[in-house]
């Protein structure tokens, strides 16, 4: 097993990319919180865990919110006694809205939920990371930070964001064990799409080319398979690096 006596934490993981994602860590042998703030669907994410033998605990929290992500780390802690892996998967959609049709409420919630989320969990971590010099953090970016037009302009800038964030962490905290790395998906057949509400008719025409060229659409569990390596140590020399996993969509 490669995540025998880990604890995981893993935001996002009532349902798609971040529910693989825990079953499989699970499967590997790591302890893991699944965190979301569906409380009933991470109830049973955790229940389809344990039934498969895994160890697995809920802790809900709606990851905008600091003082959830407080909660958050310091329930893992007090349960398992420590964190070893982070996984920063919880993230909504925009509605495809170009810069002129960006209303503030939108972006300042798109941000929140997609980046500051990120950086309050790991901010949260590192102290945990630093006093073992161990520690390893998965972010769950996009296709849509590396490039201009998978989604609308809020949702666009907030995955760059993440890049940015993930490959800054990663240089500054390389001396003291700490790996920080990141996922691009392409097209994921998730939920995600639940979280827009009224797509904005112009944004998403012009998407449409580049959505047109998309090979495939992918499952959950081949992004949890990414993940995997990324939170093990099959990764080790593998530090401030985005990995690609889009079928091909972006080599276009």
């Amino acid at each position: 097993m490669k995540l025998q006596g880990q604890v995981a934490v893993v935001t996002g993981a009532a349902s798609g990319m971040g529910k693989a994602i825990a079953a499989l860590y699970a499967q590997e042998g790591a302890k893991v919180i699944v965190s979301d703030i569906n409380a009933e669907a991470a109830d049973v994410t955790v229940a389809e865990i344990k039934a498969n033998g895994g160890e697995a605990t809920v802790v809900v929290a709606n990851v905008a919110k600091e003082e959830d992500i407080q909660n958050l780390i310091d329930t893992t802690v007090n349960l398992y006694g420590t964190v070893d892996i982070l996984v920063n998967n919880a993230g909504i959609m925009d509605n495809f809205e170009a810069a002129a049709d960006i209303e503030d409420n939108q972006w300042e919630r798109i941000f929140a939920i997609n980046t500051t989320s990120v950086m309050r969990a790991t901010r949260k971590v590192l102290p945990i990371f630093l006093k073992k010099k161990k520690g390893t953090i998965v972010n769950v970016a996009s296709a849509g930070g590396l490039n201009g037009t998978r989604a609308g302009a809020a949702y666009t800038a907030s995955k760059h964001a993440v890049v940015g964030f993930t490959k800054n962490t990663a240089f500054m905290y390389a001396n003291d064990g700490i790996r920080c790395n990141a996922i691009a998906p392409g097209a994921v057949e998730t939920n995600i799409n639940s979280s827009m509400t009224n797509i904005n008719e112009f944004g998403v025409g012009r998407a449409m080319s580049g959505l047109n060229i998309n090979p495939r659409v992918g499952q959950p569990d081949e992004i949890a398979k990414v993940a995997l390596f990324l939170g093990s140590d099959d990764s080790s020399f593998v530090n401030g690096t985005v990995i690609v996993a889009d079928a091909g969509w972006t080599a276009y």
